[in-house]
């Protein structure tokens, strides 16, 4: 069924970004869960679809709306749908993220762009579109950006991609002196290895990161998304401009997976 114009009034209300599998659709789910409304996004229609139509299937009020997110005017677009359909917004979290590996020494300008603009462009203006909207409305809200442990601790051939993170870190921190006034939290989480759709198609990823993990295991993405959840939570209305990093303790020690 699909969601009407402010079917669920008083109800939290969250976007969650490339969340048409792993680690955006846990954190869709988790949140769906818990009482919110959800508008989920992804740049695949396919993916999209499915994905929405089954948590408003097991929880209701999820809407699914496909298209880049590191495009500003489709960005502006989806905090207005949001709006339009559920009456507010309280909840962003710009999940959307492409890993694009290579050498830094042979690295394309061309690549180089391609994460910038998902990676930092797609999460500034989303937060900055959000950020306006509930300060329009008032009552504050939550921003949430999904760093990366390669924002931490240096990773062969992610140059490109652990710069990205870590500046979502610090765009977090920096946020803190334009936003607080507004009653509005902005965090990360820097997920570490994380078993999805994507990462298990490689058949020594979970053996190798098991291996190099204290806890034993790399995590999953419902570990993930109960992190995230906590952090938009009314629970975690005094945590502001910071990271949390969820990855088993793996940068505590640091092993390679290259070794």
């Amino acid at each position: 069924m699909m969601a009407q114009q402010n079917e669920a009034p008083g109800k939290p209300v969250a976007i969650v970004t490339g969340a048409g599998q792993g680690i955006g659709l846990a954190i869709s789910r988790e949140l769906a869960s818990q009482g919110s409304c959800v508008l989920l996004n992804d740049i695949d229609p396919v993916l999209t679809g499915q994905a929405a139509a089954s948590i408003e299937k097991e929880f209701g009020h999820c809407f699914g709306l496909h298209g880049d997110s590191g495009d500003v005017g489709f960005i502006r677009s989806m905090v207005d749908e949001a709006v339009r359909r559920f009456g507010r917004l309280t909840t962003v979290v710009a999940n959307a993220g492409i890993t694009l590996f290579g050498d830094f020494l042979e690295y394309e300008p061309e690549a180089f762009q391609r994460i910038v603009h998902t990676n930092l462009r797609g999460g500034f203006f989303l937060a900055q579109a959000a950020a306006r909207q509930m300060i329009r409305q008032g009552g504050g809200g939550s921003i949430l950006f999904m760093s990366s442990v390669t924002g931490h601790q240096a990773h062969k051939n992610l140059a490109a991609y652990g710069m990205t993170k870590a500046a979502l870190e610090m765009l977090a921190r920096n946020l803190v002196m334009e936003l607080s006034p507004y009653r509005i939290t902005v965090n990360a989480i820097a997920p570490g290895a994380t078993v999805t759709e994507r990462t298990s198609g490689d058949p020594g990823y979970t053996a190798i990161w098991s291996d190099i993990t204290p806890m034993g295991r790399p995590a999953t993405t419902a570990d993930i998304a109960y992190a995230a959840a906590f952090l938009v939570s009314e629970r975690a209305t005094h945590i502001t401009g910071q990271t949390l990093i969820v990855d088993g303790g793996w940068t505590v020690v640091s092993p390679s997976p290259y070794r």
